[in-house]
């Protein structure tokens, strides 16, 4: 009796040895699923945002009244070409902007920040301003997008807001300005957007926040952008 007692004991023992020595590799294949989960979520999100798309906030109101802020927008940055992240350099061309075109870019007098315009003029384009009315190649630009805040006019010779050009974009340049004419610090100051220095094309506000009312402007949530 005592000793069929002792081999029931001895089998457990033996039995419990091999199911803890079972689920220690278990144990460490479930880590090892997660870990590898979570490191393949964190290369595709890299790669969505370094190649694919990008979320931004619009700080400023110079694209009113087709951005505002508070604005979420998200920027299409394969349409432009295939870029080198860090060095911004195009692997593989796709397509040019193309003017009415709003775009995310480095701005040329700190690169360091980036600033979201409307493309007026592409290579080859002869820009002309007068009395807040844009000429493209000796044609006025039609233009519904856009607003006036103040019905000062401004003289050329007192600065380049409401009077500007003629100029020529050089190649592989862009001109661009914000919808907001009379509060956007734009190209009629700085001159040009070098293709180099594109990020790409906004396309869709996905989210937006009134911050004077604190709340959300339902109405512009999955807007498209124009």
């Amino acid at each position: 009796m005592i000793r069929e007692i002792k081999e029931v004991m001895v089998r457990k023992a033996v039995e419990q040895e091999i199911s803890l020595s079972e689920s220690k590799p278990r144990s460490k294949g479930i880590l090892r699923e997660y870990a590898e989960a979570i490191f393949i979520a964190v290369l595709l999100a890299l790669f969505i945002r370094a190649f694919v798309v990008q979320a931004y906030k619009i700080p400023s109101g110079s694209m009113k009244p087709t951005l505002l802020i508070g604005d979420h927008i998200l920027v299409n940055k394969f349409i432009y070409g295939v870029r080198m992240p860090f060095t911004n350099k195009v692997l593989i061309p796709i397509s040019n902007p193309k003017r009415g075109d709003i775009i995310v870019f480095k701005f040329p007098m700190d690169p360091k920040k980036d600033f979201i315009k409307r493309v007026i003029g592409i290579p080859g384009d002869k820009i002309k301003i007068v009395n807040k009315v844009v000429y493209v190649n000796g044609h006025k630009l039609k233009e519904p997008y856009i607003q006036h805040t103040s019905p000062q006019i401004i003289p050329a010779g007192l600065g380049p807001r409401d009077n500007f050009g003629p100029i020529t974009v050089p190649p592989h340049s862009l001109f661009v300005m914000g919808d907001n004419r009379d509060e956007s610090y734009d190209s009629r100051w700085w001159k040009f957007v070098d293709y180099s220095e594109l990020r790409g094309k906004a396309f869709i506000i996905y989210w937006s926040w009134d911050s004077e009312k604190f709340t959300p402007r339902w109405s512009r949530i999955g807007h498209i952008i124009h």
